[in-house]
């Protein structure tokens, strides 16, 4: 198994940790092309997801994520608390009854991209988070992975990819071709998420 009970809360107190060591960062990439409230959000979000699950107890990593889920969704306001909550909600349905091996935790992110796209009605290069997730998906399918840094380069290179993109979606593409020339933030709080994984998933148990 590559993600326990216990991973997955841990996997929460990373993201949190991330969120809140990067709040400025994402405040400032949200500032640049959308309404400035992101880092704010995600750190507030996440710090009510840890508060949450560190009270209770769990039976199965599906628990843990749909526990995620609903605080997300209730607590981070625009679109990042329903598309984020979404992901993790639809990772929980495919997780559930299961143990957590790498090939179940394909079926379960590429159940979260669908849930992204059905959430923000998203395509491939509209300059979102989505694109983010797919190509994490996309890399889960193809490759057995060994090294997890990698599917963060993946993420990495992405996030490069779609920086000279003119964002289609969101507030984001109010600005048009201003938008070209700086990440968005969702794509860079995605990032953390999946590097608070990784960090996980290579924990010894």
């Amino acid at each position: 198994m590559i993600l326990t009970v216990e991973k997955t809360i841990q996997w929460m107190r990373e993201i949190h940790k991330r969120m809140e060591a990067n709040k400025e960062q994402l405040t400032a990439l949200d500032q640049a092309i959308g309404d400035g409230d992101h880092g704010i959000n995600m750190a507030r979000g996440f710090g009510e997801v840890v508060a949450k699950i560190d009270g209770t107890e769990y039976e199965s990593v599906a628990d843990v994520l749909k526990s995620a889920a609903m605080t997300l969704t209730a607590k981070i306001g625009g679109a990042s608390g329903p598309l984020y909550g979404t992901a993790f909600l639809k990772m929980a349905t495919a997780l559930q009854g299961q143990e957590v091996d790498q090939q179940n935790l394909k079926s379960a992110i590429d159940q979260a991209l669908e849930g992204i796209k059905m959430r923000g009605n998203a395509e491939l290069g509209e300059k979102t988070l989505y694109d983010v997730w797919y190509q994490v998906a996309d890399f889960l399918g193809t490759e057995k992975v060994e090294d997890w840094q990698e599917m963060l380069e993946v993420c990495q290179a992405t996030i490069e990819d779609t920086r000279e993109l003119k964002a289609t979606k969101g507030r984001a593409s109010y600005l048009n071709e201003r938008s070209r020339g700086h990440v968005d933030p969702g794509s860079m709080s995605s990032y953390y998420i999946f590097e608070a994984l990784a960090t996980v998933i290579e924990m010894e148990d």
